[in-house]
Protein backbone atom coordinates (compact mmCIF):
# COMPACT_ATOMS: atom_id res chain seq x y z
CA UNK A 1 0.00 0.00 0.00
CA UNK A 2 0.92 3.41 -0.63
CA UNK A 3 2.89 5.03 2.74
CA UNK A 4 2.69 8.63 3.92
CA UNK A 5 5.96 9.50 2.39
CA UNK A 6 5.00 8.21 -0.77
CA UNK A 7 2.05 10.62 -1.05
CA UNK A 8 3.72 13.48 0.44
CA UNK A 9 5.79 13.08 -2.95
CA UNK A 10 2.59 13.06 -5.15
CA UNK A 11 0.91 15.72 -3.52
CA UNK A 12 4.70 17.76 -3.70
CA UNK A 13 4.53 16.76 -7.59
CA UNK A 14 0.52 18.23 -7.97
CA UNK A 15 1.52 21.33 -6.30
CA UNK A 16 4.68 22.10 -8.07
CA UNK A 17 2.74 21.04 -11.57
CA UNK A 18 -0.11 23.52 -10.55
CA UNK A 19 1.81 26.57 -9.31
CA UNK A 20 4.22 26.03 -12.50
CA UNK A 21 1.20 26.33 -15.14
CA UNK A 22 -0.83 28.60 -13.05
CA UNK A 23 -3.84 26.85 -13.56
CA UNK A 24 -6.08 27.08 -10.95
CA UNK A 25 -8.51 24.73 -11.56
CA UNK A 26 -8.05 23.00 -8.40
CA UNK A 27 -10.62 20.08 -8.67
CA UNK A 28 -8.95 19.42 -12.06
CA UNK A 29 -5.74 18.82 -10.52
CA UNK A 30 -7.14 17.21 -7.53
CA UNK A 31 -8.08 14.42 -9.82
CA UNK A 32 -5.29 14.77 -11.82
CA UNK A 33 -3.56 13.31 -8.22
CA UNK A 34 -5.73 10.69 -7.75
CA UNK A 35 -5.79 9.35 -10.81
CA UNK A 36 -2.27 9.34 -11.06
CA UNK A 37 -1.73 7.02 -7.03
CA UNK A 38 -4.67 5.01 -8.92
CA UNK A 39 -2.42 4.35 -12.02
CA UNK A 40 0.34 3.12 -9.68
CA UNK A 41 -1.49 0.34 -8.65
CA UNK A 42 -1.52 -0.70 -12.10
CA UNK A 43 1.66 -1.01 -11.82
CA UNK A 44 2.00 -2.90 -9.02
CA UNK A 45 -0.39 -5.65 -10.65
CA UNK A 46 1.19 -5.34 -14.06
CA UNK A 47 4.58 -6.14 -12.16
CA UNK A 48 2.92 -9.48 -10.68
CA UNK A 49 1.19 -10.48 -13.46
CA UNK A 50 4.55 -10.68 -15.55
CA UNK A 51 5.71 -13.20 -13.48
CA UNK A 52 2.48 -14.97 -14.25
CA UNK A 53 3.14 -14.03 -18.14
CA UNK A 54 6.78 -15.39 -17.93
CA UNK A 55 5.80 -18.78 -16.50
CA UNK A 56 3.29 -18.94 -19.34
CA UNK A 57 5.92 -18.65 -21.95
CA UNK A 58 8.15 -21.24 -20.53
CA UNK A 59 5.19 -23.75 -20.53
CA UNK A 60 4.37 -22.93 -23.98
CA UNK A 61 8.22 -23.33 -24.86
CA UNK A 62 8.03 -26.81 -23.38
CA UNK A 63 4.98 -27.46 -25.08
CA UNK A 64 6.85 -26.86 -28.53
CA UNK A 65 10.10 -28.62 -27.84
CA UNK A 66 7.84 -31.95 -27.29
CA UNK A 67 6.33 -31.45 -30.58
CA UNK A 68 9.82 -31.69 -32.24
CA UNK A 69 10.11 -34.10 -34.90
CA UNK A 70 14.23 -34.73 -33.50
CA UNK A 71 12.97 -34.53 -29.91
CA UNK A 72 16.02 -34.99 -27.14
CA UNK A 73 15.33 -36.36 -24.41
CA UNK A 74 15.54 -33.46 -22.42
CA UNK A 75 12.68 -31.99 -24.72
CA UNK A 76 10.55 -34.96 -24.13
CA UNK A 77 11.36 -34.91 -20.21
CA UNK A 78 11.66 -31.05 -19.40
CA UNK A 79 12.59 -29.66 -15.91
CA UNK A 80 9.06 -28.08 -14.91
CA UNK A 81 10.66 -26.83 -11.80
CA UNK A 82 9.58 -23.30 -12.86
CA UNK A 83 6.02 -23.98 -14.67
CA UNK A 84 5.49 -25.84 -11.26
CA UNK A 85 6.37 -22.78 -9.08
CA UNK A 86 4.08 -22.74 -5.96
CA UNK A 87 3.88 -18.92 -5.41
CA UNK A 88 3.63 -17.70 -9.52
CA UNK A 89 0.60 -20.57 -9.41
CA UNK A 90 -1.14 -19.22 -6.74
CA UNK A 91 -0.91 -15.33 -8.32
CA UNK A 92 -2.18 -17.06 -11.39
CA UNK A 93 -5.35 -18.71 -10.11
CA UNK A 94 -6.07 -15.50 -7.66
CA UNK A 95 -9.26 -13.91 -8.34
CA UNK A 96 -8.34 -10.73 -7.31
CA UNK A 97 -5.95 -10.45 -9.92
CA UNK A 98 -7.58 -11.56 -12.73
CA UNK A 99 -10.81 -9.45 -11.87
CA UNK A 100 -8.46 -5.88 -11.87
CA UNK A 101 -6.96 -6.61 -15.01
CA UNK A 102 -10.47 -7.58 -16.78
CA UNK A 103 -11.95 -4.70 -15.16
CA UNK A 104 -9.46 -1.84 -16.00
CA UNK A 105 -8.51 -3.73 -18.98
CA UNK A 106 -4.67 -4.10 -18.41
CA UNK A 107 -3.67 -6.32 -21.77
CA UNK A 108 -0.19 -4.61 -21.69
CA UNK A 109 1.58 -7.96 -21.83
CA UNK A 110 -0.30 -9.33 -24.91
CA UNK A 111 0.28 -5.74 -27.01
CA UNK A 112 3.66 -5.92 -25.73
CA UNK A 113 4.65 -9.50 -25.28
CA UNK A 114 8.82 -8.35 -26.77
CA UNK A 115 9.01 -7.60 -22.69
CA UNK A 116 7.93 -10.85 -21.62
CA UNK A 117 10.14 -12.55 -23.95
CA UNK A 118 12.92 -10.21 -22.73
CA UNK A 119 12.87 -11.27 -18.84
CA UNK A 120 12.23 -14.57 -19.97
CA UNK A 121 15.87 -14.87 -21.90
CA UNK A 122 17.06 -12.99 -18.96
CA UNK A 123 15.84 -15.12 -16.28
CA UNK A 124 16.82 -18.82 -18.84
CA UNK A 125 20.61 -17.28 -18.73
CA UNK A 126 20.87 -16.10 -15.05
CA UNK A 127 22.78 -18.13 -12.73
CA UNK A 128 19.55 -17.79 -10.04
CA UNK A 129 17.51 -19.61 -12.65
CA UNK A 130 20.10 -22.52 -13.23
CA UNK A 131 20.65 -22.94 -9.21
CA UNK A 132 16.89 -23.28 -8.96
CA UNK A 133 16.06 -25.77 -11.56
CA UNK A 134 18.96 -28.07 -10.32
CA UNK A 135 17.66 -27.59 -6.34
CA UNK A 136 15.71 -31.35 -5.67
CA UNK A 137 13.77 -29.05 -2.72
CA UNK A 138 10.12 -29.33 -3.46
CA UNK A 139 8.92 -26.63 -0.78
CA UNK A 140 7.03 -23.05 -0.81
CA UNK A 141 10.04 -22.11 0.43
CA UNK A 142 11.90 -22.62 -1.97
CA UNK A 143 9.78 -21.62 -4.29
CA UNK A 144 9.00 -18.39 -2.68
CA UNK A 145 12.70 -17.46 -2.33
CA UNK A 146 13.35 -17.51 -5.81
CA UNK A 147 10.34 -15.05 -7.24
CA UNK A 148 11.07 -12.91 -4.80
CA UNK A 149 14.89 -13.19 -6.01
CA UNK A 150 13.37 -13.40 -9.62
CA UNK A 151 11.99 -9.92 -9.33
CA UNK A 152 14.59 -8.59 -7.04
CA UNK A 153 17.54 -9.38 -9.42
CA UNK A 154 16.08 -9.88 -13.01
CA UNK A 155 12.59 -7.48 -13.32
CA UNK A 156 13.08 -4.53 -10.78
CA UNK A 157 16.75 -3.56 -12.16
CA UNK A 158 15.59 -4.15 -15.77
CA UNK A 159 16.33 -0.90 -18.21
CA UNK A 160 14.14 -1.78 -21.14
CA UNK A 161 11.62 -2.58 -18.72
CA UNK A 162 11.56 0.75 -16.98
CA UNK A 163 11.98 2.89 -20.33
CA UNK A 164 8.56 1.15 -21.06
CA UNK A 165 6.91 1.92 -17.97
CA UNK A 166 8.26 5.49 -17.89
CA UNK A 167 6.83 5.83 -21.93
CA UNK A 168 3.23 4.49 -20.93
CA UNK A 169 2.57 6.68 -17.59
CA UNK A 170 4.96 9.53 -17.17
CA UNK A 171 4.40 9.63 -13.51
CA UNK A 172 5.48 6.04 -12.94
CA UNK A 173 9.22 7.47 -13.11
CA UNK A 174 8.96 8.26 -9.66
CA UNK A 175 6.84 5.13 -8.35
CA UNK A 176 8.78 1.78 -9.70
CA UNK A 177 11.33 2.22 -6.62
CA UNK A 178 8.51 2.93 -4.46
CA UNK A 179 6.35 -0.27 -6.14
CA UNK A 180 9.27 -2.61 -6.09
CA UNK A 181 9.93 -2.66 -2.40
CA UNK A 182 5.37 -2.88 -2.29
CA UNK A 183 5.88 -5.77 -4.62
CA UNK A 184 9.02 -7.31 -2.67
CA UNK A 185 6.63 -6.60 0.61
CA UNK A 186 3.97 -9.00 -0.60
CA UNK A 187 5.57 -11.47 -1.79
CA UNK A 188 7.46 -12.11 1.32
CA UNK A 189 4.56 -12.46 2.90
CA UNK A 190 2.39 -14.80 0.86
CA UNK A 191 1.87 -18.08 2.80
CA UNK A 192 1.89 -21.52 1.72
CA UNK A 193 -1.77 -23.05 1.10
CA UNK A 194 -3.47 -19.46 0.83
CA UNK A 195 -4.95 -17.95 -1.99
CA UNK A 196 -3.45 -14.70 -3.09
CA UNK A 197 -4.91 -11.15 -2.64
CA UNK A 198 -3.74 -7.80 -4.07
CA UNK A 199 -2.63 -5.46 -1.26
CA UNK A 200 -4.67 -2.42 -0.37
CA UNK A 201 -3.78 1.14 -2.13
CA UNK A 202 -4.53 2.57 0.85
CA UNK A 203 -4.16 1.79 4.36
CA UNK A 204 -7.59 3.54 5.40
CA UNK A 205 -9.65 6.10 4.78
CA UNK A 206 -7.52 8.60 6.64
CA UNK A 207 -4.88 8.43 4.46
CA UNK A 208 -6.62 8.36 1.53
CA UNK A 209 -8.60 11.82 2.67
CA UNK A 210 -4.90 13.08 3.30
CA UNK A 211 -4.03 13.06 -0.16
CA UNK A 212 -7.10 15.61 -0.57
CA UNK A 213 -6.46 17.24 2.13
CA UNK A 214 -2.62 18.03 2.25
CA UNK A 215 -3.20 19.11 -1.56
CA UNK A 216 -6.25 21.69 -1.20
CA UNK A 217 -4.68 23.60 2.19
CA UNK A 218 -1.23 23.44 0.35
CA UNK A 219 -2.75 25.11 -2.86
CA UNK A 220 -5.46 27.05 -1.21
CA UNK A 221 -3.11 28.72 1.72
CA UNK A 222 0.34 29.43 -1.07
CA UNK A 223 0.36 32.98 -0.27
CA UNK A 224 -0.30 32.84 2.96
CA UNK A 225 1.94 30.33 3.84
CA UNK A 226 4.94 31.76 1.64
CA UNK A 227 4.21 35.33 3.53
CA UNK A 228 5.26 33.18 6.73
CA UNK A 229 8.37 31.80 4.98
CA UNK A 230 9.47 34.84 4.16
CA UNK A 231 9.36 36.36 7.79
CA UNK A 232 11.74 33.26 8.55
CA UNK A 233 13.85 34.21 5.95
CA UNK A 234 14.90 37.58 6.00
CA UNK A 235 18.39 37.14 4.50
CA UNK A 236 17.31 35.36 1.50
CA UNK A 237 14.88 36.55 -1.62
CA UNK A 238 11.99 34.35 -2.15
CA UNK A 239 13.05 33.50 -5.60
CA UNK A 240 16.61 32.49 -4.73
CA UNK A 241 14.72 29.73 -2.60
CA UNK A 242 14.81 26.35 -4.94
CA UNK A 243 10.88 25.86 -5.67
CA UNK A 244 11.05 22.86 -4.36
CA UNK A 245 12.14 23.78 -1.04
CA UNK A 246 9.11 26.14 -1.10
CA UNK A 247 6.70 23.71 -1.62
CA UNK A 248 8.31 21.56 0.60
CA UNK A 249 7.98 24.14 3.44
CA UNK A 250 4.40 25.14 2.38
CA UNK A 251 2.96 21.65 2.66
CA UNK A 252 4.95 21.14 6.22
CA UNK A 253 3.16 24.19 7.48
CA UNK A 254 0.29 22.96 6.49
CA UNK A 255 0.74 19.66 8.31
CA UNK A 256 1.23 21.74 11.63
CA UNK A 257 -1.72 23.32 11.54
CA UNK A 258 -4.64 20.92 9.55
CA UNK A 259 -3.30 17.71 10.89
CA UNK A 260 -4.00 17.63 14.47
CA UNK A 261 -2.32 13.48 15.05
CA UNK A 262 0.70 13.59 12.61
CA UNK A 263 3.74 15.00 15.73
CA UNK A 264 5.87 18.36 14.34
CA UNK A 265 9.07 16.22 14.51
CA UNK A 266 7.41 13.60 12.48
CA UNK A 267 6.41 16.42 10.06
CA UNK A 268 10.08 17.88 9.89
CA UNK A 269 11.91 14.82 9.18
CA UNK A 270 9.10 13.56 6.55
CA UNK A 271 9.87 16.79 4.34
CA UNK A 272 13.47 17.01 5.33
CA UNK A 273 13.73 12.70 3.65
CA UNK A 274 11.88 14.20 0.74
CA UNK A 275 13.96 16.90 -0.26
CA UNK A 276 17.15 14.79 -0.14
CA UNK A 277 15.31 12.85 -3.36
CA UNK A 278 13.62 15.57 -4.82
CA UNK A 279 16.04 19.07 -4.51
CA UNK A 280 19.20 20.47 -3.99
CA UNK A 281 22.05 18.78 -1.47
CA UNK A 282 22.03 21.29 1.16
CA UNK A 283 18.14 21.96 0.56
CA UNK A 284 17.58 19.31 4.04
CA UNK A 285 19.46 21.92 5.99
CA UNK A 286 17.70 24.78 4.62
CA UNK A 287 14.38 23.32 5.26
CA UNK A 288 15.18 21.65 8.63
CA UNK A 289 16.49 25.23 9.56
CA UNK A 290 13.38 27.18 8.49
CA UNK A 291 10.74 24.69 9.85
CA UNK A 292 12.02 24.44 13.40
CA UNK A 293 11.64 28.32 13.43
CA UNK A 294 8.01 28.56 12.08
CA UNK A 295 7.35 24.93 14.66
CA UNK A 296 8.56 27.18 17.52
CA UNK A 297 7.17 30.54 16.90
CA UNK A 298 3.35 28.43 16.48
CA UNK A 299 3.45 26.32 19.43
CA UNK A 300 4.31 28.87 21.21
CA UNK A 301 1.21 31.54 19.77
CA UNK A 302 -0.54 28.61 20.16
CA UNK A 303 -0.74 27.97 16.30
CA UNK A 304 -0.24 24.29 16.34
CA UNK A 305 -2.88 21.94 18.14
CA UNK A 306 -1.76 18.72 18.74
CA UNK A 307 -4.02 15.45 19.92
CA UNK A 308 -3.26 11.65 19.99
CA UNK A 309 -0.59 10.59 18.17
CA UNK A 310 0.24 14.22 17.51
CA UNK A 311 1.15 15.24 21.18
CA UNK A 312 4.11 12.17 20.60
Amino acid sequence: MINRRHIRVKVMQSVYAMLQSHNDDIIKEEKFLKHSILKMYDLYVLNLQLLVEVQKLAAKKIALSKKKILATKEDLKPNTKFIDNKLINTIAESVSVEGYLELNNLNNWEENDEYVKIIFDQLQSSNLYKKYLATTDDSYKIDKAFVIGFFKEIIAPNEKLGEYYEDTMISWSDDIPFVNTWIVKTLSKQKDNTIFVLGKLYKDKDDEEYVSKLFKKTVLKNNEYEQIIEEKTPNWETDRIADIDMILIKMAISEFLNFHSIPTRVTINEYIEVSKDYSTEKSSYFINGVLDKISKEFINNNKIVKIGRGLL
